[in-house]
């Protein structure tokens, strides 16, 4: 008698991208070759022309994209703070419901305000709904709290910020400017 195999869901991954999206599409390249059953269910932005929401929207299926930039969610919040402007990003990616966020060229150093709500559940799901005009609930009890963030960043701490970072450490390799990089 076989036995019955355990049926779960798959892995909800959301991503956060800056620009052009390279990282974003190896993962949508790779999907199917996970050795979990997982999909990407957002791209989040935090820049309306970064390139890597037409790859989200390319894909197939598209992946549902989202989009808050800092200052024009400062400008239409007058005395919100860059932590409220890092928790209001935590509960777009929290609606989503993901098992994992992966910041995968993301431009933005976040701070508590994201942190806090990845790391435990909020006290009510009004903190993760509130202000969205989305109708649907938040099905916070079904999150597995902390929720894992892992930021792909192509360099040691303090070293080759920014864009193009494999590029730059590469370079300054070849031209004997280093002996070694790593991520972090």
């Amino acid at each position: 008698m076989a036995e019955a195999i355990e049926s779960r869901p798959p892995l909800r991954i959301v991503v956060l991208i800056s620009g052009s999206g390279t990282n974003l599409q190896a993962l949508i390249d790779a999907q199917n070759s996970f050795d979990v059953d997982a999909k990407i269910v957002l791209v989040l932005s935090n820049r309306k022309a970064a390139y890597g929401l037409i790859r989200a929207a390319d894909a197939s299926p598209p992946i549902r994209t989202a989009y808050l930039a800092l200052q024009p969610y400062l400008k239409a919040n007058p005395g919100s703070t860059r932590d409220e402007y890092d928790a209001e990003v935590a509960r777009i990616v929290l609606r989503a419901q993901p098992d994992l966020v992966v910041l995968a060229g993301w431009m933005h150093v976040f701070g508590d305000g994201f942190l806090n709500l990845m790391n435990k559940a909020p006290l009510r799901a009004e903190e993760v709904i509130a202000g969205t005009g989305d109708h649907h609930e938040a099905h916070l009890t079904d999150l597995s709290f902390p929720i894992p963030v892992i930021n792909l960043h192509p360099a040691l701490p303090g070293a080759f910020d920014g864009a193009q970072a494999i590029e730059r450490a590469w370079d300054a390799y070849k031209k004997g400017e280093i002996q070694h990089t790593g991520v972090m």
